[in-house]
Protein backbone atom coordinates (compact mmCIF):
# COMPACT_ATOMS: atom_id res chain seq x y z
CA UNK A 1 0.00 0.00 0.00
CA UNK A 2 1.05 3.21 -0.64
CA UNK A 3 1.98 6.05 1.83
CA UNK A 4 -1.55 7.98 0.62
CA UNK A 5 -3.57 5.01 1.32
CA UNK A 6 -3.75 3.53 -2.10
CA UNK A 7 -3.07 -0.55 -3.05
CA UNK A 8 -0.27 -1.03 -5.67
CA UNK A 9 -0.82 -4.33 -8.00
CA UNK A 10 2.00 -6.60 -8.00
CA UNK A 11 4.32 -4.41 -10.27
CA UNK A 12 3.87 -1.87 -7.62
CA UNK A 13 1.82 0.01 -9.70
CA UNK A 14 -0.68 1.67 -8.02
CA UNK A 15 -4.47 0.67 -8.06
CA UNK A 16 -6.90 3.65 -6.19
CA UNK A 17 -8.81 0.99 -5.29
CA UNK A 18 -10.38 -0.51 -8.22
CA UNK A 19 -13.51 -1.74 -8.36
CA UNK A 20 -14.14 -3.88 -10.89
CA UNK A 21 -17.04 -6.19 -11.99
CA UNK A 22 -16.57 -9.41 -14.34
CA UNK A 23 -20.66 -9.83 -15.89
CA UNK A 24 -20.34 -13.68 -16.67
CA UNK A 25 -22.79 -16.44 -16.25
CA UNK A 26 -19.93 -19.11 -15.50
CA UNK A 27 -17.31 -17.97 -12.50
CA UNK A 28 -15.84 -21.67 -13.12
CA UNK A 29 -15.09 -21.00 -16.59
CA UNK A 30 -11.20 -21.14 -17.59
CA UNK A 31 -11.33 -17.52 -18.74
CA UNK A 32 -13.51 -16.12 -15.95
CA UNK A 33 -11.17 -17.49 -13.40
CA UNK A 34 -7.96 -16.33 -15.04
CA UNK A 35 -9.35 -12.69 -15.12
CA UNK A 36 -10.53 -12.92 -11.64
CA UNK A 37 -7.16 -14.80 -10.22
CA UNK A 38 -5.01 -12.00 -12.19
CA UNK A 39 -7.64 -9.03 -10.80
CA UNK A 40 -6.50 -10.23 -7.33
CA UNK A 41 -2.70 -10.54 -7.70
CA UNK A 42 -3.01 -6.75 -8.55
CA UNK A 43 -5.25 -6.46 -5.55
CA UNK A 44 -8.32 -5.35 -7.36
CA UNK A 45 -11.68 -5.38 -5.66
CA UNK A 46 -13.02 -7.85 -8.20
CA UNK A 47 -16.50 -9.10 -8.32
CA UNK A 48 -18.14 -11.95 -11.17
CA UNK A 49 -21.75 -10.69 -11.89
CA UNK A 50 -24.46 -12.55 -12.96
CA UNK A 51 -26.06 -10.29 -16.10
CA UNK A 52 -29.38 -12.19 -15.40
CA UNK A 53 -28.99 -10.70 -11.70
CA UNK A 54 -29.39 -7.15 -12.83
CA UNK A 55 -32.43 -5.15 -12.81
CA UNK A 56 -32.48 -1.54 -14.72
CA UNK A 57 -34.22 1.42 -13.71
CA UNK A 58 -34.86 4.42 -15.89
CA UNK A 59 -36.39 7.28 -14.55
CA UNK A 60 -37.15 10.93 -14.93
CA UNK A 61 -33.75 12.36 -16.03
CA UNK A 62 -32.06 9.33 -14.57
CA UNK A 63 -30.95 5.77 -14.82
CA UNK A 64 -29.95 3.47 -12.24
CA UNK A 65 -29.08 -0.63 -12.28
CA UNK A 66 -29.41 -3.16 -9.51
CA UNK A 67 -27.16 -6.35 -8.83
CA UNK A 68 -29.25 -8.75 -6.81
CA UNK A 69 -31.30 -5.86 -5.68
CA UNK A 70 -28.65 -3.25 -4.30
CA UNK A 71 -27.07 -0.39 -6.03
CA UNK A 72 -24.28 -1.37 -8.47
CA UNK A 73 -20.82 0.59 -7.33
CA UNK A 74 -17.84 -0.38 -9.86
CA UNK A 75 -15.19 1.80 -11.60
CA UNK A 76 -14.92 -0.55 -14.17
CA UNK A 77 -16.54 -3.67 -16.55
CA UNK A 78 -14.93 -6.52 -18.09
CA UNK A 79 -18.13 -8.35 -19.98
CA UNK A 80 -17.77 -11.73 -20.61
CA UNK A 81 -21.30 -12.16 -22.17
CA UNK A 82 -22.59 -15.56 -23.87
CA UNK A 83 -23.89 -15.57 -26.95
CA UNK A 84 -27.74 -16.80 -26.11
CA UNK A 85 -28.16 -13.77 -23.79
CA UNK A 86 -26.34 -10.99 -26.13
CA UNK A 87 -29.69 -8.85 -26.26
CA UNK A 88 -29.97 -8.86 -22.37
CA UNK A 89 -26.38 -8.64 -21.71
CA UNK A 90 -25.96 -5.80 -24.37
CA UNK A 91 -29.21 -4.31 -22.44
CA UNK A 92 -27.60 -4.57 -18.92
CA UNK A 93 -24.08 -3.47 -20.51
CA UNK A 94 -25.56 0.13 -22.07
CA UNK A 95 -27.46 0.93 -19.02
CA UNK A 96 -23.92 0.75 -17.20
CA UNK A 97 -22.55 2.88 -20.00
CA UNK A 98 -25.19 5.44 -18.96
CA UNK A 99 -23.86 5.12 -15.87
CA UNK A 100 -20.56 6.61 -16.96
CA UNK A 101 -18.80 3.55 -15.78
CA UNK A 102 -15.57 2.46 -17.78
CA UNK A 103 -16.34 -0.56 -19.89
CA UNK A 104 -13.64 -2.92 -21.89
CA UNK A 105 -15.90 -3.35 -24.71
CA UNK A 106 -19.08 -1.17 -25.54
CA UNK A 107 -22.75 -3.01 -26.23
CA UNK A 108 -22.81 -1.49 -29.35
CA UNK A 109 -19.45 -3.18 -30.12
CA UNK A 110 -20.45 -6.22 -29.22
CA UNK A 111 -23.50 -6.76 -30.91
CA UNK A 112 -21.83 -5.42 -34.33
CA UNK A 113 -19.50 -7.87 -34.05
CA UNK A 114 -21.89 -10.80 -33.37
CA UNK A 115 -23.93 -10.12 -36.22
CA UNK A 116 -21.28 -11.85 -38.98
CA UNK A 117 -23.15 -9.56 -41.98
CA UNK A 118 -23.20 -6.18 -40.12
CA UNK A 119 -19.48 -6.87 -39.05
CA UNK A 120 -18.68 -8.07 -42.65
CA UNK A 121 -20.31 -4.27 -44.04
CA UNK A 122 -18.19 -2.32 -41.28
CA UNK A 123 -15.12 -4.67 -42.10
CA UNK A 124 -15.03 -3.58 -46.42
CA UNK A 125 -16.06 -0.63 -45.69
CA UNK A 126 -13.30 0.61 -43.98
CA UNK A 127 -10.98 -1.54 -46.04
CA UNK A 128 -10.16 -4.64 -44.17
CA UNK A 129 -9.93 -7.58 -46.45
CA UNK A 130 -12.51 -10.04 -45.91
CA UNK A 131 -13.75 -13.40 -47.69
CA UNK A 132 -16.19 -12.63 -50.56
CA UNK A 133 -19.35 -12.59 -49.00
CA UNK A 134 -23.32 -12.61 -50.33
CA UNK A 135 -26.17 -12.13 -48.09
CA UNK A 136 -29.24 -14.07 -49.30
CA UNK A 137 -32.91 -14.73 -48.50
CA UNK A 138 -34.27 -16.40 -50.92
CA UNK A 139 -33.17 -20.07 -52.69
CA UNK A 140 -33.02 -18.46 -56.12
CA UNK A 141 -30.93 -16.28 -55.35
CA UNK A 142 -28.37 -19.28 -54.63
CA UNK A 143 -26.64 -19.76 -58.02
CA UNK A 144 -26.36 -16.19 -58.93
CA UNK A 145 -23.96 -15.58 -54.92
CA UNK A 146 -22.05 -19.00 -55.71
CA UNK A 147 -20.85 -17.03 -58.58
CA UNK A 148 -20.37 -13.82 -57.13
CA UNK A 149 -18.13 -15.45 -54.49
CA UNK A 150 -16.22 -17.26 -57.19
CA UNK A 151 -18.10 -20.51 -57.59
CA UNK A 152 -17.64 -24.18 -55.09
CA UNK A 153 -16.99 -25.10 -53.12
CA UNK A 154 -18.45 -22.66 -50.87
CA UNK A 155 -19.10 -21.76 -47.00
CA UNK A 156 -22.78 -21.44 -45.83
CA UNK A 157 -22.70 -19.65 -42.26
CA UNK A 158 -25.77 -18.15 -40.62
CA UNK A 159 -25.18 -14.61 -39.63
CA UNK A 160 -25.91 -15.68 -35.66
CA UNK A 161 -23.01 -18.68 -34.31
CA UNK A 162 -20.31 -19.08 -32.17
CA UNK A 163 -17.75 -21.41 -31.55
CA UNK A 164 -18.12 -22.87 -35.21
CA UNK A 165 -21.78 -23.77 -34.64
CA UNK A 166 -24.06 -22.84 -37.86
CA UNK A 167 -20.73 -22.89 -40.70
CA UNK A 168 -20.78 -25.42 -42.94
CA UNK A 169 -18.53 -26.46 -46.45
CA UNK A 170 -20.88 -27.34 -49.12
CA UNK A 171 -19.22 -29.07 -52.53
CA UNK A 172 -21.89 -28.95 -55.19
CA UNK A 173 -24.87 -26.65 -55.97
CA UNK A 174 -27.15 -28.86 -55.32
CA UNK A 175 -26.18 -29.55 -51.55
CA UNK A 176 -25.77 -25.25 -51.17
CA UNK A 177 -29.60 -25.23 -52.03
CA UNK A 178 -30.49 -27.61 -49.92
CA UNK A 179 -28.63 -26.28 -46.99
CA UNK A 180 -29.74 -22.90 -47.39
CA UNK A 181 -33.52 -23.64 -47.85
CA UNK A 182 -33.92 -25.75 -44.83
CA UNK A 183 -32.01 -22.69 -43.13
CA UNK A 184 -34.34 -20.54 -44.10
CA UNK A 185 -36.85 -22.14 -43.39
CA UNK A 186 -36.20 -22.30 -39.52
CA UNK A 187 -35.56 -18.36 -40.13
CA UNK A 188 -32.05 -18.27 -40.20
CA UNK A 189 -30.57 -15.46 -41.87
CA UNK A 190 -28.06 -16.73 -44.41
CA UNK A 191 -24.84 -15.86 -45.90
CA UNK A 192 -22.87 -18.03 -48.65
CA UNK A 193 -19.02 -17.03 -48.47
CA UNK A 194 -15.68 -17.40 -50.70
CA UNK A 195 -14.19 -20.96 -49.78
CA UNK A 196 -10.38 -20.17 -49.07
CA UNK A 197 -8.43 -23.24 -50.29
CA UNK A 198 -5.02 -22.16 -49.07
CA UNK A 199 -6.52 -21.80 -45.45
CA UNK A 200 -7.96 -24.78 -45.18
CA UNK A 201 -8.58 -26.30 -41.73
CA UNK A 202 -6.51 -23.92 -40.26
CA UNK A 203 -6.67 -20.17 -39.34
CA UNK A 204 -5.22 -17.51 -36.95
CA UNK A 205 -6.53 -16.38 -33.71
CA UNK A 206 -4.76 -13.14 -32.51
CA UNK A 207 -5.74 -11.73 -29.15
CA UNK A 208 -5.98 -7.58 -29.29
CA UNK A 209 -6.15 -5.45 -25.91
CA UNK A 210 -5.83 -1.80 -26.26
CA UNK A 211 -4.11 -1.06 -29.68
CA UNK A 212 -2.12 -4.10 -29.52
CA UNK A 213 -1.96 -8.09 -30.18
CA UNK A 214 -0.70 -9.20 -27.31
CA UNK A 215 -1.04 -12.93 -28.39
CA UNK A 216 -1.80 -15.52 -31.01
CA UNK A 217 -1.78 -19.03 -32.05
CA UNK A 218 -2.29 -20.97 -35.35
CA UNK A 219 -5.17 -23.70 -34.87
CA UNK A 220 -5.95 -26.32 -36.80
CA UNK A 221 -8.98 -28.82 -37.31
CA UNK A 222 -8.58 -32.59 -36.88
CA UNK A 223 -9.58 -35.08 -39.35
CA UNK A 224 -11.97 -34.16 -42.46
CA UNK A 225 -13.32 -31.43 -40.55
CA UNK A 226 -12.57 -27.68 -42.39
CA UNK A 227 -13.41 -25.56 -39.07
CA UNK A 228 -10.24 -24.97 -36.74
CA UNK A 229 -12.15 -24.20 -33.58
CA UNK A 230 -10.35 -24.83 -30.26
CA UNK A 231 -13.70 -26.23 -28.69
CA UNK A 232 -14.59 -28.30 -31.64
CA UNK A 233 -11.94 -30.28 -30.70
CA UNK A 234 -8.92 -28.67 -33.09
CA UNK A 235 -5.15 -28.11 -31.73
CA UNK A 236 -3.39 -25.16 -31.14
CA UNK A 237 0.52 -24.08 -31.74
CA UNK A 238 2.16 -21.02 -31.52
CA UNK A 239 2.90 -18.79 -34.29
CA UNK A 240 4.56 -15.93 -35.13
CA UNK A 241 2.36 -13.65 -36.46
CA UNK A 242 3.70 -11.43 -39.79
CA UNK A 243 3.13 -7.58 -39.30
CA UNK A 244 0.73 -7.06 -41.85
CA UNK A 245 -1.27 -9.62 -40.10
CA UNK A 246 -1.31 -7.66 -36.83
CA UNK A 247 -1.92 -4.65 -38.41
CA UNK A 248 -4.87 -6.13 -39.70
CA UNK A 249 -6.28 -7.64 -36.45
CA UNK A 250 -6.00 -4.50 -34.56
CA UNK A 251 -8.00 -2.55 -37.26
CA UNK A 252 -10.83 -5.12 -37.44
CA UNK A 253 -11.02 -4.62 -33.31
CA UNK A 254 -10.89 -1.22 -33.39
CA UNK A 255 -13.44 -0.44 -36.31
CA UNK A 256 -15.57 -2.74 -34.78
CA UNK A 257 -15.53 -0.46 -31.39
CA UNK A 258 -14.06 -3.37 -29.14
CA UNK A 259 -10.83 -2.98 -26.96
CA UNK A 260 -10.57 -6.40 -26.07
CA UNK A 261 -11.72 -9.16 -29.30
CA UNK A 262 -10.24 -12.32 -30.79
CA UNK A 263 -9.78 -11.75 -34.13
CA UNK A 264 -9.62 -15.04 -36.56
CA UNK A 265 -7.88 -14.55 -39.97
CA UNK A 266 -7.62 -16.83 -42.74
CA UNK A 267 -4.01 -16.75 -44.50
CA UNK A 268 -4.58 -16.38 -47.81
CA UNK A 269 -2.16 -16.15 -50.99
CA UNK A 270 -2.66 -12.50 -51.00
CA UNK A 271 -1.82 -11.87 -47.21
CA UNK A 272 -4.28 -11.79 -44.55
CA UNK A 273 -8.49 -12.01 -44.14
CA UNK A 274 -10.47 -10.92 -41.25
CA UNK A 275 -12.87 -14.01 -40.91
CA UNK A 276 -14.47 -13.16 -37.55
CA UNK A 277 -14.08 -11.04 -34.57
CA UNK A 278 -14.98 -12.29 -31.21
CA UNK A 279 -16.34 -10.17 -28.08
CA UNK A 280 -15.10 -12.45 -25.52
CA UNK A 281 -12.36 -14.95 -27.01
CA UNK A 282 -11.63 -17.79 -24.68
CA UNK A 283 -7.72 -17.72 -23.09
CA UNK A 284 -7.33 -21.09 -22.48
CA UNK A 285 -6.48 -21.89 -25.83
CA UNK A 286 -4.47 -18.99 -26.50
CA UNK A 287 -2.59 -19.05 -22.90
CA UNK A 288 -1.33 -22.73 -23.51
CA UNK A 289 -0.36 -22.76 -27.25
CA UNK A 290 1.74 -18.95 -26.83
CA UNK A 291 2.60 -19.43 -22.69
CA UNK A 292 1.51 -15.31 -22.98
CA UNK A 293 -0.37 -14.61 -19.47
CA UNK A 294 -3.72 -13.03 -21.37
CA UNK A 295 -5.71 -12.40 -18.50
CA UNK A 296 -2.93 -10.65 -16.95
CA UNK A 297 -2.76 -8.27 -20.16
CA UNK A 298 -6.18 -7.41 -20.02
CA UNK A 299 -6.16 -6.16 -16.62
CA UNK A 300 -3.24 -3.91 -17.09
CA UNK A 301 -4.72 -2.52 -19.78
CA UNK A 302 -8.04 -1.90 -17.64
CA UNK A 303 -6.05 -0.36 -14.60
CA UNK A 304 -4.42 1.82 -17.23
CA UNK A 305 -7.17 3.00 -19.57
CA UNK A 306 -9.55 3.40 -16.64
CA UNK A 307 -9.26 6.78 -15.57
CA UNK A 308 -10.60 7.32 -19.59
CA UNK A 309 -13.89 6.99 -21.22
CA UNK A 310 -15.00 6.92 -24.65
CA UNK A 311 -17.30 9.58 -26.06
CA UNK A 312 -19.93 9.20 -28.47
CA UNK A 313 -18.80 11.82 -30.91
CA UNK A 314 -21.51 12.31 -32.80
CA UNK A 315 -23.97 12.31 -29.91
CA UNK A 316 -21.51 14.68 -28.62
CA UNK A 317 -21.93 17.19 -31.41
CA UNK A 318 -25.73 17.12 -31.17
CA UNK A 319 -26.16 18.47 -28.36
CA UNK A 320 -26.05 22.17 -29.37
CA UNK A 321 -30.05 22.37 -30.60
CA UNK A 322 -30.11 22.30 -34.45
CA UNK A 323 -26.56 21.50 -34.65
CA UNK A 324 -25.24 18.22 -35.97
CA UNK A 325 -23.21 15.93 -38.41
CA UNK A 326 -23.40 15.08 -41.72
CA UNK A 327 -21.26 13.45 -44.23
CA UNK A 328 -20.49 13.34 -47.76
CA UNK A 329 -18.91 10.41 -49.63
CA UNK A 330 -17.07 11.83 -52.47
CA UNK A 331 -17.30 8.33 -54.78
CA UNK A 332 -21.41 9.76 -54.96
CA UNK A 333 -20.37 13.09 -56.23
CA UNK A 334 -17.39 12.42 -59.17
CA UNK A 335 -17.60 16.49 -59.52
CA UNK A 336 -16.22 17.34 -56.50
CA UNK A 337 -12.90 14.89 -57.10
CA UNK A 338 -9.76 16.40 -58.36
CA UNK A 339 -10.46 20.13 -56.52
CA UNK A 340 -9.29 21.38 -53.66
CA UNK A 341 -11.07 21.99 -50.67
CA UNK A 342 -11.13 25.81 -51.18
CA UNK A 343 -12.92 25.15 -54.54
CA UNK A 344 -15.65 23.67 -53.24
CA UNK A 345 -15.95 25.12 -50.74
CA UNK A 346 -15.97 28.24 -48.94
CA UNK A 347 -16.73 28.44 -45.07
CA UNK A 348 -18.68 25.33 -44.66
CA UNK A 349 -16.80 23.74 -41.44
CA UNK A 350 -15.40 20.68 -43.14
CA UNK A 351 -13.53 19.18 -39.59
CA UNK A 352 -12.49 15.95 -40.99
CA UNK A 353 -11.50 13.93 -44.21
CA UNK A 354 -11.51 10.32 -43.92
CA UNK A 355 -8.87 9.31 -46.46
CA UNK A 356 -8.13 5.14 -46.68
CA UNK A 357 -7.13 4.14 -42.72
CA UNK A 358 -6.30 7.68 -41.85
CA UNK A 359 -8.59 10.49 -40.21
CA UNK A 360 -7.22 14.04 -41.03
CA UNK A 361 -8.73 16.68 -38.65
CA UNK A 362 -9.06 19.90 -39.78
CA UNK A 363 -8.02 19.63 -43.32
CA UNK A 364 -5.82 22.38 -44.96
CA UNK A 365 -8.46 24.32 -47.22
CA UNK A 366 -5.70 23.33 -50.28
CA UNK A 367 -5.84 19.10 -50.21
CA UNK A 368 -6.93 17.62 -53.38
CA UNK A 369 -10.22 15.58 -52.87
CA UNK A 370 -10.07 12.02 -54.00
CA UNK A 371 -12.63 9.42 -55.46
CA UNK A 372 -12.67 7.37 -51.77
CA UNK A 373 -12.62 10.29 -49.43
CA UNK A 374 -15.43 11.18 -46.70
CA UNK A 375 -16.16 14.43 -45.76
CA UNK A 376 -17.43 14.96 -41.88
CA UNK A 377 -18.79 18.72 -41.71
CA UNK A 378 -20.42 20.41 -38.61
CA UNK A 379 -22.49 23.19 -38.17
CA UNK A 380 -26.61 24.34 -38.51
CA UNK A 381 -27.88 21.42 -39.98
CA UNK A 382 -30.15 23.71 -42.10
CA UNK A 383 -27.34 26.35 -43.56
CA UNK A 384 -25.04 22.44 -43.61
CA UNK A 385 -27.73 21.21 -45.70
CA UNK A 386 -28.29 24.07 -48.03
CA UNK A 387 -24.34 24.50 -48.82
CA UNK A 388 -23.65 20.87 -49.33
CA UNK A 389 -26.41 20.66 -52.04
CA UNK A 390 -24.52 23.23 -53.75
CA UNK A 391 -21.65 21.90 -53.48
CA UNK A 392 -23.08 18.82 -55.17
CA UNK A 393 -24.57 20.97 -57.87
CA UNK A 394 -20.92 22.73 -58.63
CA UNK A 395 -22.63 26.43 -57.78
CA UNK A 396 -19.29 28.26 -57.82
CA UNK A 397 -17.67 28.93 -54.03
CA UNK A 398 -18.60 32.36 -54.30
CA UNK A 399 -22.28 30.93 -53.46
CA UNK A 400 -21.53 29.27 -50.80
CA UNK A 401 -20.43 32.02 -48.45
CA UNK A 402 -21.45 32.40 -45.22
CA UNK A 403 -22.38 35.43 -43.69
CA UNK A 404 -19.39 35.10 -40.77
CA UNK A 405 -21.39 37.77 -38.48
CA UNK A 406 -24.38 35.70 -38.15
CA UNK A 407 -22.37 32.37 -37.28
CA UNK A 408 -19.43 33.37 -35.71
CA UNK A 409 -19.58 30.03 -33.65
CA UNK A 410 -19.44 27.99 -37.12
CA UNK A 411 -15.88 29.55 -37.79
CA UNK A 412 -14.40 28.31 -34.08
CA UNK A 413 -15.64 24.66 -34.71
CA UNK A 414 -14.12 24.75 -38.27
Amino acid sequence: MGPDGTKNDAMGRPTMGLRLAVLSRGPRLYSTRRIVEEAKKRNLDVEVCDPMKFSLVVNQGSVDVLHKGRPFAKDAVIPRIGHSITQHGVAVLRHIEQLGIWTANTGQGILQSRDKLNASQILARNRIPVPKTVYVRDILDVEQAIETVGGLPVVVKVTQGTQGDGVFLRHTAFEVRNLVQGLLMTGKSVLVQEYIAESHGKDIRALVVGDKVVACMRRRARGREFRSNFHLNGTVESVELPEGYAEAACRAARVLGLNIAGVDLLEGNNGPLVLEVNSSPGLEGIEKASGVNVAGAIIDYVTEDTAFSEVDISQLLRTVPGSGVLSLQLRNHPKMVGKRLSDVFASVPVFALSRGDRLVWNPDEEIQLRYDDVLVCYGELTELRTSLRQAMLGVPREALMFDDAENPSEQTEG
